[in-house]
């Protein structure tokens, strides 16, 4: 068995108003599908109101261009992370999200210095007047991270900075410069928001390589197969 038929059940429940928690406990226990599963359900599929809403939100990638940009800086190392290691996936939303669950026990890896590289070069690309990286304060290590990305914004020519906040969801809600995240609450909440890891892969037939698109080509972890 694959997680087709519990996406496509989800999608159902969630297009005719039910909770998004409660849906996927519904039809993950009708599976019996392991906690790996269930996770990757609950942040890949969405109803067609969200994903179609968020779509339509996201400013083109080449908006980067001169504007001042802020990103969510541990959701979108993760992500690139996991599109360098083929762990990533992309959602109904059209946003490309891990399924690590490592966020607060966050640790640099072997494919952390891979994915800084991939997510400047990217920025120099681009031609950002500014670029902030945030990083929560509450995670091991975020200053020492904070200060290793001020010096590679500055080593790749770009007028930045990396800094921690104590409250980063708030910082990149009611934010002013384009937001970098994906995160759906931010993404819903913030004024102007780019779909940014997408906009990474886009560029990159190596790195849409790393990116499962339909949930139907994902075997179930629980089938052995």
């Amino acid at each position: 068995m694959n997680l087709r038929d519990a996406a496509l059940d989800i999608r159902y429940l969630l297009d005719r108003g039910y909770p998004q928690k409660g849906a996927v406990e519904f039809v993950c226990n009708h599976y019996r599908l392991n906690e790996e599963s269930r996770y990757l359900l609950s942040r890949a599929v969405l109803s067609y109101e969200v994903s179609e809403k968020r779509k339509a939100k996201f400013l083109p990638c080449d908006k980067i261009k001169g504007n001042s940009i802020i990103i969510d800086g541990y959701n979108i190392l993760i992500g690139m992370e996991s599109i360098i290691e083929k762990k990533a996936y992309l959602c109904d939303d059209g946003v490309i999200r891990d399924i690590k669950g490592v966020f607060s026990n966050y640790k640099v890896s072997e494919s952390t210095e891979a994915a800084i590289e991939q997510i400047l070069h990217f920025l120099k690309e681009s031609s950002p007047d500014y670029v902030c990286i945030l990083l929560d304060s509450k995670i091991s290590k975020s200053g020492l991270l904070a200060r290793t990305l001020r010096e590679k914004i500055r080593y790749a020519g770009l007028r930045g900075d990396a800094r921690t906040s104590d409250n980063v969801d708030y910082d990149l809600k009611n934010s002013r410069y384009i937001v970098a995240s994906s995160d759906g609450v931010i993404i819903d909440a913030a004024e102007k928001v780019v779909n940014f890891l997408y906009c990474i892969v886009s560029r990159s037939k190596y790195l849409e390589s790393g990116v499962v698109r339909k949930l139907s080509y994902i075997n179930d972890p629980n089938s052995g197969s």
